[in-house]
């Protein structure tokens, strides 16, 4: 296993970006309540096309096709629950594939774990609008992790999480049915300071830190502009590797389920050496970043 934390012993590490952005610019529709999870039924080959070209840009994270993938969401969408499980290990494949075709034969492949919200698909991971008690959240998760542990990642990513309930809940669950298992966690914010439920994201990175073979704690799927000031809320409370992967700049607009430019779109690249200036150690990109900003990020880090 290629370990994450040997990466970060060498410098800041490069994450990579979108997918459903990139499968869209290859003819893949993600616009269902599987978001792009529906590629892994027909596309698999633009799965890994979208992979290797973060390889290419520089990404030495690649991150699974898996993040709204789970039995009962390919259920809802008429798929069986054993095909949903034959996908949701193919996910992981994929990955590999593209890392053995890759001349970034070091790259990590990192399980992406979307929180319960993204299976409600209703924007619930952008608001914590929900609540389960600990052995709900444990039930919902424990079959994707154990696809996804036993078809071979290298770390999990457990990302976009905006309650720290849940996140306490999987953790408990991973360090007790996996002992040796790394993980990551990335939470969902309201703003620098809060998790999108109300807690304090120092509070929460503070727990988080506390916990076994945590490898890094951080925010994802948020403004540009927030990533700096949660980065030093961060850095104040604890003293682990810090990631951050923030959205491209463009804006979603709710109502018409459509992405606005913003006049911070396109400057992913101007805000990297702030990020790493405020302690950032594994940055990468969310929603409708793309390959090229990753380019952009490697470069930047290369030239530290």
């Amino acid at each position: 296993m290629i370990s994450l934390t040997d990466l970060l012993t060498k410098g800041p590490v490069v994450s990579d970006g979108a997918m459903a952005t990139e499968l869209e610019k290859r003819g893949v529709a993600t616009n269902s309540a599987l978001w792009s999870a529906t590629a892994m039924l027909d596309h698999p080959a633009a799965i890994q096309a979208v992979h290797q070209s973060y390889l290419d840009a520089g990404a030495q994270i690649m991150t699974t096709n898996t993040y709204q993938a789970n039995v009962p969401a390919f259920e809802q969408a008429g798929i069986p629950a054993e095909q949903a499980r034959q996908l949701i290990r193919k996910a992981v494949t994929v990955a590999h594939d593209a890392r053995d075709a890759s001349a970034a034969t070091g790259a990590v492949i990192a399980g992406s774990i979307g929180p319960y919200g993204a299976y409600l698909a209703d924007g619930s991971e952008y608001t914590g609008d929900y609540q389960l008690s600990s052995a709900a959240y444990q039930a919902f998760h424990q079959e994707r992790l154990e696809l996804m542990i036993d078809a071979g990642v290298d770390v999990l990513a457990l990302e976009t999480m905006p309650r720290l309930d849940e996140v306490q809940a999987l953790v408990d669950l991973v360090t007790t049915q996996w002992p040796k298992q790394p993980y990551w966690v990335s939470f969902s914010i309201r703003d620098p300071q809060t998790l999108c439920d109300g807690t304090p994201l120092a509070a929460a990175a503070q727990w988080v830190a506390a916990q076994p073979n945590v490898v890094a704690v951080g925010v994802n799927c948020t403004a540009l502009e927030n990533i700096e000031p949660a980065l030093k809320t961060l850095r104040a409370a604890v003293t682990m590797p810090l990631i951050v992967y923030p959205n491209s700049g463009d804006q979603y607009d709710p109502v018409t389920k459509t992405w606005q430019p913003t006049d911070l779109s396109h400057q992913f690249a101007s805000f990297v050496p702030k990020w790493l200036a405020a302690g950032a150690q594994i940055i990468g990109g969310c929603c409708r970043t793309t390959p090229a900003d990753i380019a952009t990020v490697a470069q930047v880090v290369a030239h530290r």
